[in-house]
């Protein structure tokens, strides 16, 4: 049986007398595509931070791509895992062509500073015409929208070819229109075979596409439930994880929160 992309067993992490994480236990298994739901403060950039190296867990095991933290250089394994953050849109210096931004995922750079190989360029070229962004490779970061400041970020982070890819946020900032056509990219991305899994964090559940097979909701850092996105996301999950009355709809192409007041 092959091993999970991914295994946490009972994190904990706490920061001077706050808990953020209590005893999260999560897996994601190769072929799966997961959603982290859930409100401000649940845990969700603690998760991430610590799936990345960034923070150091108080307590529990983290097993990605086979290796375990704690014994394994997490610096190495960053160049496997993509990440996709309005975090990194100040680092980016607004002087820099799209192409270069792409180049440098695959070195972990921000700020581009080795000579990039012919091999490269070609590389960030093919995944600038992927994500739809294949007439932007001369223009620069600061004059670049935030719909196509995103989907360079996709590519660069696809620039390593990285077995995991995370979302945070994605949608943040981007209008109706730049929203709707980035959500039909990443779920084409859910489809694509030889794709890496995807883990979408987002507040909002219009934006899980049919390409989300899984859930993991959170609430003041503990799960609320995990699981298949057909059985785990109901109005009683996200009324509990929310905490208020809310009603979940399904719609053909997705879903739909009401609140009630």
């Amino acid at each position: 049986m092959a091993a999970p992309l991914l295994h946490i067993q009972n994190l904990v992490i706490q920061r001077d007398a706050t808990t953020l994480l209590h005893n999260l236990t999560w897996r994601v298994e190769r072929g799966e595509h997961w959603v982290i739901l859930g409100p401000n403060g649940c845990g969700k950039t603690s998760l991430l931070k610590a799936l990345t190296g960034y923070l150091t867990p108080s307590g529990g095991e983290i097993e990605l791509l086979g290796e375990h933290y704690g014994r394994s250089d997490w610096r190495d394994l960053r160049l496997q895992i993509g990440i996709v953050t309005s975090a990194l849109q100040a680092s980016v210096p607004p002087g820099e062509p799209a192409l270069e931004t792409v180049i440098s995922g695959k070195y972990a750079q921000l700020d581009l500073w080795v000579k990039p190989l012919p091999a490269d360029r070609s590389a960030a070229l093919r995944l600038l015409r992927q994500v739809g962004a294949g007439k932007l490779p001369a223009r620069l970061w600061g004059q670049l929208s935030q719909g196509e400041r995103q989907r360079v970020l996709i590519a660069r982070a696809l620039m390593a070819k990285p077995r995991l890819l995370i979302l945070d946020e994605p949608c943040a900032g981007l209008d109706p229109v730049a929203r709707a056509r980035f959500l039909d990219f990443i779920s084409g991305l859910a489809r694509a075979p030889r794709g890496p899994a995807l883990v979408l964090v987002t507040h909002h559940v219009e934006e899980i596409t049919p390409g989300f097979s899984h859930a993991l909701v959170l609430a003041a850092g503990k799960v609320v439930a995990a699981g298949p996105v057909n059985t785990i996301l109901t109005s009683r999950t996200l009324s509990q994880a929310f905490g208020a009355t809310v009603r979940l709809t399904r719609k053909h192409d997705g879903f739909h929160l009401g609140v009630r007041l």
